[in-house]
């Protein structure tokens, strides 16, 4: 077979004490999974769950132990942190029920699902898309993936952020509206999914903005932490 193009890289993302990379299908991300979170933005914290797509190649891999470096992004004058849990689809499906899901999870990671507020608000206030707002380059740092066989407590672990050493966010995961299994059975009656997909568990309370020069720390409590330096 020949290509037009040379095809770019697989994106991919390191996974904890393996040479091996995890190959990115695709990004989904659940949007207001917590209540706290749902409720600064303006809501009551009990709707129906709803899912976003990033392309594959917003990953922003960061290998353990590294500081990785954030572009920060055109358009925007408003650049927001959202530390997310990022379950790792290592079986695909359709259809899925929650008694099943776990089984369909390859890993675990933690995330970052960037957000270029002021177009993202400037678009829900036109009634548009506002993919522009969430679907840039680099807008899906991810540390490495944990295997699930060696992240048995993260459905109820501490989550947090720190900008330049000072608290942003801090909650447990065991706040999710809708838990891992129930968003893994929502989301497979709208799309197959595939080995290779991340999905973006949202987000808690405690979202700002970051500019140029701060360092972002993020974790939860079992899998391997984030580190970033806004450019």
């Amino acid at each position: 077979m020949s290509f037009v193009f040379v095809p770019p890289p697989v994106p991919s993302v390191p996974v904890h004490g393996s040479a091996q990379r995890f190959a990115v299908h695709r990004i989904y991300c659940v949007g207001r999974n917590y209540e706290d979170h749902a409720k600064e933005m303006g809501f009551t914290g009990r709707e129906p769950p709803f899912f976003f797509l990033k392309p594959a190649d917003a990953v922003l891999p960061v290998d353990a132990g590294q500081t990785g470096l954030l572009p920060y992004p055109s358009l925007t004058a408003n650049l927001h942190h959202e530390v997310e849990l990022v379950v790792a689809i290592g079986q695909g499906g359709r259809d899925i029920p929650a008694a099943q899901a776990l089984q369909h999870v390859y890993g675990y990671a933690v995330g970052l699902d960037m957000t270029r507020r002021d177009l993202q608000n400037d678009m829900k206030k036109q009634g548009r898309p506002w993919c522009i707002g969430k679907g840039f380059e680099h807008s899906a740092p991810i540390g490495p993936i944990t295997p699930a066989t060696q992240a048995d407590g993260v459905a109820k672990a501490a989550i947090w952020l720190q900008v330049n050493g000072q608290d942003r966010q801090r909650s447990s995961t065991n706040k999710l509206i809708w838990n891992i299994a129930e968003t893994i059975e929502h989301l497979s009656h709208a799309w197959e999914l595939q080995p290779g997909d991340l999905i973006y568990t949202g987000t808690p309370e405690g979202v700002g903005a970051v500019v140029s020069g701060d360092l972002i720390e993020a974790g939860i409590d079992g899998l391997e932490g984030l580190r970033l330096r806004v450019q």
